[in-house]
């Protein structure tokens, strides 16, 4: 998916926290952290590079809030941990975190492409307006524009993982 480096900071036991990150495929663990030194952890990493946090409890929000993004996961988390993220996930699975990434960055191409359409129009109305086309058709236009916007953001709807 693109993410260079998986890093988990954990508050457990350096070895706990190795043992566990070696078995689900991350790169590194750093292991007994206490919430002031998560904070750093995460500001350090963010002097080279953009920083996505993933956490559930009251020890990770002050770490998530300094991230570039923040993902509580929400049936675990706590109500803590949900405020302060920019992304809740609204189950226990982390194996969810690949559709919401892979979700972020499709919604971030369709805004895009509506962007393009809706100032792309107005762009040509405003001229076209002036040089003679009616004011009915430029709205008729216009409010045509921004149907193709909403049903082009609809598509989002039918966003599945893919494999």
């Amino acid at each position: 998916m693109g993410i260079e480096r998986m890093i988990m900071i954990s508050g457990d036991h350096r070895r706990v926290a190795e043992a566990v990150a070696k078995q689900v495929g991350l790169d590194e663990a750093w292991g007994d952290l206490m919430p002031d030194d998560k904070v750093q952890a995460i500001k350090n990493l963010r002097i080279t590079s953009k920083v996505a946090m993933v956490g559930d409890g009251v020890n990770d929000a002050p770490a998530m809030a300094n991230s570039s993004v923040g993902i509580a996961m929400g049936a675990a988390g706590s109500d803590v941990a949900l405020e302060t993220a920019d992304i809740a996930l609204m189950g226990d699975d982390i194996r969810q975190l690949p559709f919401a990434v892979g979700l972020s960055r499709h919604t971030k191409s369709i805004i895009r492409q509506n962007l393009f359409v809706s100032l792309g129009i107005v762009a040509i109305l405003v001229p076209s307006t002036m040089m003679g086309l009616s004011i009915g058709a430029a709205v008729a236009i216009h409010e045509g524009s921004t149907l193709l916007v909403v049903f082009n953001a609809l598509r989002l709807l039918g966003y599945r993982r893919s494999t």
